[in-house]
């Protein structure tokens, strides 16, 4: 078995460690048999759609996100294709900003997004900094716990038809007021979480595997070998037990 991920920007968008959700993905699908290529989607660069079961786009300052910014937003019919295709993705902070409609910094400049998702962000003049804990579904009926580290101080904004990745159990989230965390369309999700996220929420590392195969081979997302996380576990406990010290959104 085989996944392609295409990551998007690597040059721009890698604040916080965020490549190293990369590493996860490589190594999971290691440990299991799986062969994972990265390819590296730059400024210029054509992005096809079906050529890749994973897009990965991380977080960045406002200078690299207007310097990405025209570049992703006009790729935005490729990337819905590609994901209405059945493409899995995962967008970081700023990566996830993108993804919306537009980012308006705190100049008013307005950066244009891809419009994948129905949101939009507005920089704010308050920081949303610390450990971030979420409640999710990406099953029916299974309920999980995220865990991350959020550095923002855009507001995002989700759509009418837009639809949160979580509920925030601790931490700021979208905007430090409607309690969400956030955004899922099908198999592209966005968050603010940092940290880097996948180390300490495997399961979710997992998901994106299983979503990217069923890409690949043209069937539902398989059931994933079970692997000891007992390291990722502990890492993310500790991260939620921060988050929980830390207490609700501006108080």
């Amino acid at each position: 078995m085989k996944v392609v991920v295409g990551h998007l920007y690597p040059d721009y968008l890698n604040i916080y460690a965020d490549r190293g959700n990369m590493a996860v993905l490589a190594a999971r699908a290691a440990w299991r048999g799986i062969e994972l290529e990265v390819r590296g989607i730059g400024l210029g660069d054509r992005l096809v759609p079906g050529e890749h079961d994973l897009l990965y786009i991380g977080g960045g300052q406002d200078r690299e996100q207007a310097l990405i910014a025209p570049d992703f937003a006009g790729r935005a019919t490729a990337l819905e294709e590609a994901l209405l295709g059945g493409a899995a993705a995962l967008a970081v902070c700023g990566g996830y900003q993108l993804f919306g409609r537009y980012y308006r910094d705190r100049g008013g400049v307005e950066l244009p997004g891809a419009g994948f998702f129905d949101l939009h962000t507005v920089a704010g003049e308050r920081r949303m900094i610390g450990d971030v804990l979420l409640s999710c579904s990406l099953e029916p009926g299974v309920e999980r716990t995220l865990a991350g580290f959020e550095n923002h101080a855009g507001r995002t904004i989700l759509g009418p038809s837009a639809e949160p990745l979580g509920r925030v159990v601790a931490g700021f989230g979208n905007d430090g007021e409607s309690g969400y965390e956030g955004c899922r369309r099908g198999r592209a999700l966005g968050t603010y979480l940092h940290g880097p996220l996948l180390p300490r929420n495997p399961w979710l590392a997992d998901w994106l595997l299983a979503q990217a195969l069923a890409h690949s081979t043209g069937g539902e997302p398989p059931e994933l070998e079970p692997l000891p996380d007992d390291l990722e576990a502990a890492a993310h406990e500790v991260s939620a037990e921060r988050a929980h010290e830390r207490g609700g959104r501006f108080d």
